[in-house]
């Protein structure tokens, strides 16, 4: 069995790898369990095995309550001023022990090497030609397509080639829209 004091050199180290990731008040936490065990030569109570859930202290839900209720900038200054208090220097992370590095297998490089393809799942339908035979045809079809648009607009529209009819639209909608312009005498091309 180890002892109290092995035990508390153990949580310390602990808590300064928790430290760097600024999760302060368990280091503090840690930190008065050794400047208290440290102090009276008891043996540190072992935890339940009866997977009974741990209650704490209402001192400890005070603390919680105060730490979870600060702002970013005052998190900030509690951290520098907790350093100052307890002399701690900042330190890079510390190794946790001669843990062996397993190298990538080259089949796992292939993998990063190459780009996931994403399937695309909004497009963009984009008018850019018209037969000049099925002018009013495509006119009207594009009057339909986009609400909100008079005829004069979509005359300006399509007179002025290449367009952008509609955009962030699913593939579906963006299918039908394309078929319904190439009907109508269009040129479609879906982005």
């Amino acid at each position: 069995m180890f002892s109290a004091r092995h035990c508390v050199r153990r949580s310390l180290r602990i808590a300064a790898q928790l430290h760097s990731r600024h999760e302060l008040p368990t280091f503090c936490a840690l930190r008065r369990l050794k400047t208290s065990s440290s102090s009276s030569n008891e043996a540190l109570a072992s935890p339940s095995l009866d997977n009974a859930p741990k209650e704490y202290s209402p001192k400890i839900h005070q603390l919680v309550n105060n730490i979870a209720s600060l702002t970013l900038l005052e998190v900030s200054d509690l951290n520098e001023l907790l350093k100052k208090t307890l002399n701690i220097k900042d330190m890079g992370m510390m190794p946790m022990g001669a843990m062996p590095v397993a190298l990538p297998s080259s089949q796992a490089v292939e993998e990063e090497a190459a780009p996931v393809k994403k399937e695309k799942t909004h497009f963009t339908v984009k008018l850019t030609e018209l037969k000049a035979a099925e002018k009013v045809k495509l006119i009207k079809e594009v009057k339909n397509c986009i609400p909100g648009l008079n005829l004069v607009q979509a005359k300006k529209l399509v007179e002025s080639l290449p367009q952008e009819i509609k955009a962030n639209i699913s593939k579906d909608e963006a299918g039908k829209l394309k078929a319904a312009l190439e009907a109508a005498g269009g040129t479609v091309v879906l982005e």
